[in-house]
């Protein structure tokens, strides 16, 4: 068996965003200090950077380097800043592939290249303003990452057997896609004395036509065994490991929808590490269980992962950067509990301040103790179809509970919703240092005549405190909302660790309302001292 990876407790993924972050020409020692300012002194034991996606961040004979897809005419300022200073660093004899792996070795990190397998960030305008690019207007058209390849073989993308907005991404059932892919990795997995590589496979997740991608999963399986291999050869030949990672899908139906066959991967040992998400934000729904079956008899590593998006925590009682570090911590405390190896984060775009408390947490259990969590059951969210990026989520959060209408029902019965708590209330409460626990459930277009029955664990649970943001916010004129929460206090016992069910039934539905009364959140708030 292949030496696996040590325990890296947090993973982060840097989407190399730090090379415009400064005015060119950017010296070497301002984009390490970018990058490494954030993780020193952290629980993040493994640094995966994202080395480019189209376009090579390392001199190279047969792929386009970076500002060539826009015939270095740049179309923002970042862009600009960017590409200038790659090129100044080359100019100047600099390597800031190798410089990085060296700095993150120093501070005690691996340091991973990771490929964005399938990016399409050039899927519209740098605004999002214009619609979704066609494949037979990309011979037109000028955009970061949008290479001559691309342009010169528009039958090589998915057209119309993907959402609009990602009908420019690659369809690696494609050899020559493949083989062109595979010849982008190569180089880079050799472009620095890395300690492994990423196939980071969700960015974006598509990649074989829709209704044909669980069918058509062998030529995906393709690209990684070949991976794998190289891998293996670049090991033999500096005489210790070159790991490789993947991220997927949360679900192994998200994984068979996409095109992902992980029994393979982790059946022929195609990895060492799975990091999971979804395609757009956060997917908390992760089968870490089943992911974990899958790979014990490789002891492949799980990763479940954070990311940013549209999680912002706005609307609730609690305010939004407390809420969402809450949330995160929540999460991360369920995932050890389930016996994951760590935490993956994706797009947390850090300074040197402002992700340390949690940087500093999220890698073990020990360090998530007494600290204030939310747990919830996981939500589907989608963008309406008149959004540019419809279709985003398709695959993501698959088994959301929420947001959900009530209806009237003839027995009495409501949607069920569940959620863990991975925290020993009764002894925190008998320690002194618990200080509350809450139920909170927001309801959508909530009237004043609107009547809801609640059970938790089937018992069912007094009339709540209805708190409506507007009359709490002072900056507000109003005192209405269209939304409101209900809020129940919580006895230890009853929100004991374990899983918990929470039924809301409509009793009455205010007959002046158009709309149907709709549940969008359902949550557990524990707050310490």
């Amino acid at each position: 068996m292949r030496k696996r990876p040590p325990s890296y407790r947090i993973i982060f993924n840097w989407d190399g965003t730090p090379r415009g972050y400064s005015p060119s020409p950017q010296s070497l020692d301002q984009f390490l200090n970018l990058i490494y300012a954030p993780l020193a002194e952290t629980q993040v034991g493994a640094l995966f950077w994202c080395v480019g996606t189209h376009e090579t961040t390392w001199p190279s004979q047969t792929l386009p380097q970076l500002g060539d897809a826009e015939n270095h005419r740049f179309s923002s300022v970042k862009h600009l800043h960017r590409a200038l200073s790659l090129r100044a660093m080359w100019q100047r004899g600099e390597d800031p592939n190798a410089a990085l792996v060296a700095r993150g070795h120093q501070l005690g990190l691996h340091v991973f290249a990771s490929i964005r397998m399938n990016d399409n960030h050039f899927w519209s305008d740098p605004d999002r303003r214009q619609p979704p690019l066609r494949p037979e207007e990309m011979a037109a058209v000028t955009r970061p990452g949008l290479t001559q390849v691309r342009k010169d073989h528009p039958e090589w993308c998915l057209g119309t057997t993907a959402p609009r907005w990602a009908a420019t991404s690659w369809n690696m059932a494609i050899p020559e896609v493949r083989q062109h892919i595979f010849n982008y990795i190569a180089e880079a997995c050799r472009a620095a004395d890395w300690d492994g590589v990423e196939l980071d496979w969700q960015r974006h997740a598509f990649h074989l036509p829709r209704e044909d991608a669980y069918r058509l999963r062998y030529t995906l399986t393709d690209l990684q065994r070949a991976v794998r291999r190289l891998a293996d050869e670049i090991a033999r030949e500096r005489g210790r490991p070159f790991w490789v990672a993947v991220r997927v899908g949360a679900t192994l139906e998200t994984c068979h929808r996409v095109g992902y066959d992980l029994e393979t991967w982790l059946g022929e040992d195609l990895c060492d590490l799975v990091a999971t998400n979804a395609n757009s934000g956060t997917d908390p729904g992760i089968e870490v269980e089943k992911y974990l079956e899958l790979g014990k008899g490789n002891d492949v590593q799980l990763y479940p992962g954070l990311d940013s998006h549209w999680e912002s925590g706005a609307g609730r009682l609690t305010p939004a950067r407390p809420w969402l570090a809450a949330w995160q911590r929540g999460l991360a405390k369920g995932f050890y509990d389930r016996s994951a190896h760590g935490i993956y984060i994706f797009n947390w775009h850090a300074t040197s301040d402002s992700h340390r408390p949690l940087l500093t947490t999220l890698g073990a259990p020990a360090t998530l103790a007494r600290t204030d969590k939310v747990y919830a059951p996981v939500y589907r969210f989608l963008r309406d179809p008149s959004s540019l990026r419809y279709g985003a989520e398709r695959d993501d959060r698959l088994c959301g509970e929420l947001p959900v209408a009530l209806y009237p029902v003839m027995t009495e019965c409501g949607p069920t919703f569940h959620l863990s708590v991975h925290d020993d209330l009764v002894v925190e409460a008998q320690s002194g240092h618990l200080a509350a626990v809450e139920l909170h459930i927001e309801m959508e277009s909530w009237a004043p005549a609107d009547r809801i029955a609640v059970k938790l664990d089937g018992q069912p649970l007094e009339q709540p405190t209805a708190r409506n943001l507007a009359a709490e916010n002072p900056d507000d004129p109003s005192d209405v909302h269209e939304n409101s929460w209900l809020v129940w206090p919580l006895t230890p016992e009853r929100a004991a660790r374990g899983d918990h069910a929470v039924e809301v039934c409509l009793v009455e539905r205010d007959p002046r309302m158009l709309p149907p009364l709709v549940v969008q959140h359902v949550e557990i708030h524990i707050r310490y001292r």
